[in-house]
């Protein structure tokens, strides 16, 4: 859900989130969205999770603040910046022949690869590229990475039937390991971060695909521009991925408004 705040004022924002996320008594959603004046950039961006978390980046989300900027008449440019939690982001619109934004583009910037950037337990200065680690006595491989918030990326045989949730709940030291997204893709669920299961995740697929990048499945280092369309099941949209020559990783995908309205709050 978003809210204009450049019209309207949400003085308690965590609580409202909750309110409005729940799926019998308020709208039903994965959380809340404030669009807001920014004076670094055109356009603010807060998200709160459905348990009132705030979460420094949502990718889905802020392809979706830049759409509704543009078609609500916030801003009037084809290529903006959006302040948030993990920083100033530029995307590039793109308008059907209704003028209505149909896709975004986001550079997410360079990624996170130190334990201390993640941030993680252990040596600050050292990365964790397919790096084995034993749960519930299985040994999984792991790359961790942060795109504006900290990812654990493992490959599985098959995505869909993998119960991650539960794998992952059942190591709870603090901050050895970041919440996890599992290649595929599927996400969640990762209560510890207000995040349950999700039909997709920007932040995760531009993790696997530095991952995949990392492990060499398909070669190159931060020199090697690289794109392919990641599809996440089962019913996630086609995204495209590039990590591109000057380090960056960029994502486009679609955006849709779905409804508007009114709720007391």
């Amino acid at each position: 859900m978003y809210v204009n705040c450049f019209e309207e004022k949400v003085a308690n924002p965590a609580e409202v989130a909750v309110k409005v996320s729940n799926r019998n008594f308020g709208i039903g959603s994965d959380g809340l969205i404030l669009i807001m004046p920014s004076e670094v950039a055109d356009v603010r961006m807060r998200m709160f999770n459905s348990d009132g978390s705030e979460s420094e980046m949502c990718g889905n989300g802020i392809r979706c603040v830049a759409k509704y900027a543009y078609d609500h008449g916030i801003v009037g440019k084809k290529e903006i910046t959006a302040e948030t939690g993990a920083g100033i982001l530029t995307l590039q619109l793109f308008a059907g022949e209704t003028n209505k934004v149909e896709k975004v583009r986001v550079n997410m910037g360079a990624p996170r690869l130190s334990r201390k950037e993640i941030p993680m337990l252990g040596d600050v200065s050292a990365r964790v590229i397919n790096e084995p680690l034993n749960i519930l006595h299985t040994t999984f491989h792991i790359t961790c990475v942060s795109m504006g918030n900290p990812h654990c990326v493992i490959f599985v045989d098959d995505a869909e039937k993998f119960s991650g949730g539960k794998v992952w709940a059942a190591h709870r030291e603090p901050r050895s390991v970041p919440p996890a997204h599992q290649c595929g893709v599927r996400t969640g669920p990762f209560p510890h971060r207000g995040a349950s299961a999700d039909l997709g995740t920007w932040r995760g697929r531009n993790a696997c695909l530095r991952h995949r990048c990392q492990r060499g499945n398909r070669g190159g280092g931060p020199e090697w521009s690289h794109r392919e369309k990641n599809h996440q099941p089962p019913v996630g949209r086609d995204l495209e991925m590039e990590w591109a020559d000057n380090g960056c990783i960029y994502m486009t995908g679609p955006a849709v408004e779905v409804f508007a309205g009114e709720i007391e709050i």
